[in-house]
């Protein structure tokens, strides 16, 4: 049975609350999967991302980068938040590296065996904790925004990466798909990117339909992606 928990934890600049989704009919320590989340804060999808995680047989981590009860319910909130965290990237991750620790050190989590999925603005920040350097074997970006931070200094990239991205997504235009793909090559990570047509940003969440904002649900590349990612954690935990 699958089983989601609250957990509220004190991190860097502040107090945060995300949620644990395992399955407790399993024995003994599994992989475990960071969740980031989306410009709005961690939330029902984030969770249920996990607990979808868990029903694979993993520990998924849905984590929060804005703080407890700090979420947005329009975009203009969502985009300041989202703002407000990114513009001090070391600050912002600290924070993935804290709830990656976080995540290893929980007694159903095989420490050695951890990854990070995120989506959209959480896209990015798995993205980011890739280039930090992190002591995780891969990352997982759902329609995340590609570009580098374009911070000092450059560590190897530890994780394997694989990006999953909408062609037609406004927020990504080819240019930054083509200069994330140099990027990868020149930092020697192992990468992948897989770019699905006729879709725009936010195509695993079946409330977007805003095409004028570049936001729609495509369940195909809803289904492929997920099919994609399932692949990369059967490799990389193998």
């Amino acid at each position: 049975m699958i089983k989601t928990e609250t957990i509220t934890y004190d991190g860097p600049g502040g107090t945060y609350e995300g949620t644990i989704s395992y399955d407790d009919s399993l024995d003994g320590p599994r992989p475990g999967i960071l969740v980031s989340h989306a410009w709005m804060g961690q939330g029902s999808f984030e969770t249920e991302q996990a607990e979808k995680l868990a029903g694979l047989g993993y520990v998924g981590f849905a984590l929060d980068l804005y703080g407890k009860g700090v979420r947005a319910n329009d975009k203009d909130k969502a985009a300041e938040l989202m703002n407000t965290v990114a513009s001090d990237h070391e600050a912002l991750v600290s924070r993935l590296h804290y709830a990656l620790e976080l995540l290893k050190e929980h007694p159903l989590v095989d420490g050695d065996r951890t990854a990070a999925i995120g989506y959209c603005f959480g896209g990015k920040c798995v993205l980011d904790l890739a280039r930090s350097g992190a002591a995780t074997l891969g990352v997982v970006s759902f329609h995340g925004i590609l570009n580098a931070p374009g911070v000092t200094g450059e560590p190897a990239i530890n994780a394997k990466v694989l990006a999953l991205h909408g062609w037609d997504d406004p927020m990504v235009p080819p240019e930054q798909v083509v200069a994330f793909n140099k990027e990868m090559t020149e930092r020697g990570a192992d990468w992948q990117l897989h770019a699905y047509g006729h879709t725009m940003h936010a195509f695993t969440n079946p409330e977007a339909n805003d095409p004028d904002f570049g936001t729609v649900y495509q369940a195909d590349a809803d289904r492929r992606s997920w099919q994609a990612m399932e692949n990369f954690f059967a490799e990389i935990f193998a």
